[in-house]
C-alpha cells in the first residue's frame, strides 16, 4: 500500500526540481533544440524568461505532480488489494 501524502509530496517536489532542470537547460542550450517552446506549450500561461512565468510555472509543476499523487495512489491501493500479493505467515 501507498501512503497517498508522502508520494504526493515526493512527486510534486520531482515534478518542481524538474521544472528548474529544465529551465537551467533552456537557458545553457540554443533555443533551436526547442526547450523554451516545449515549456510554454505545457505549462499553461508560461511565458519563458520572466520571474512571473517562472514563479508560475514552479507552481504549475508542483500541482501536476500532486495530481499525479492523488490520482495515481488511490488507483494503486485498490489495485493492490484486490489483486495484489498476499504475504503467506510461515509454517
Amino acid at each position: 500500500m501507498l501512503n497517498t501524502r508522502l508520494v504526493t509530496w515526493a512527486l510534486s517536489l520531482w515534478t518542481a526540481i524538474t521544472f528548474v532542470v529544465c529551465v537551467i537547460y533552456g537557458l545553457v542550450t540554443p533555443e533551436s533544440l526547442g526547450m523554451q517552446q516545449f515549456l510554454e506549450m505545457i505549462l499553461p500561461a508560461f511565458k519563458w524568461l520572466t520571474w512571473w512565468g517562472f514563479l508560475l510555472g514552479l507552481v504549475e509543476s508542483f500541482l501536476y505532480g500532486a495530481y499525479a499523487g492523488l490520482v495515481f495512489c488511490p488507483i494503486y491501493n485498490v489495485l493492490h488489494r484486490r489483486w495484489g500479493t498476499h504475504a503467506t505467515p510461515n509454517a
